[in-house]
């Protein structure tokens, strides 16, 4: 199984709309996948669990869409010219453990020109740290708001296609 992470709580977003679009495309290749919205991941929860505490909730998260996935897609949307705070919070809550060993695909977002090259490169470095392994081929959208149409669709058939060439090379990486 594939874990999308939309790594963003801000509601109604594009990376939930992108993370759908990749989900449809894994789909339409047969493969089983399920999408965390950060969304509706509460900030309480992730709090809860850190310095050694436990919360049932974010204990749910990780048992249902990290710990039994072989393989994580993070779509990751630039906050300051990096990746979401709330993302990088649910990680340190995470025991690294959860994470070592998973091979990582990251897809970038951005309403700008860069699609966060800078925060792909950070998530790498932190995935690295702990055990994962990142697929080279990491995607940035930029002007993500021009390429998904009013009903969610993706509709930029360039970035469709770089979709599907990570994931072809991820499937075998």
């Amino acid at each position: 199984m594939i874990t999308i992470i939309s790594s963003t709580n801000r509601p109604d977003s594009y990376t939930l709309r992108i993370a759908n679009a990749y989900a449809e495309l894994l789909d339409s290749k047969g493969i089983e996948t399920k999408i965390l919205p950060f969304e509706r991941v509460m900030a309480r929860a992730i709090e809860n669990n850190s310095f050694d505490g436990v919360d049932e909730e974010f204990e749910r998260l990780v048992k249902e869409y990290i710990s039994p996935s072989d393989r994580l897609v993070v779509i990751s949307p630039e906050y300051n010219g990096s990746f979401p705070g709330i993302f990088k919070f649910f990680i340190d809550a995470t025991d690294p453990k959860f994470f070592r060993g998973k091979r990582v695909a990251l897809v970038g977002v951005a309403s700008g020109r860069a699609g966060n090259i800078r925060g792909m490169d950070h998530l790498t470095d932190v995935f690295h740290h702990m055990g994962a392994e990142v697929y080279s081929r990491k995607i940035p959208i930029s002007r993500v708001h021009q390429m998904v149409y009013e009903d969610d669709m993706l509709s930029d058939a360039p970035t469709i296609e770089a979709l599907e060439k990570q994931i072809e090379g991820f499937l075998k990486f």
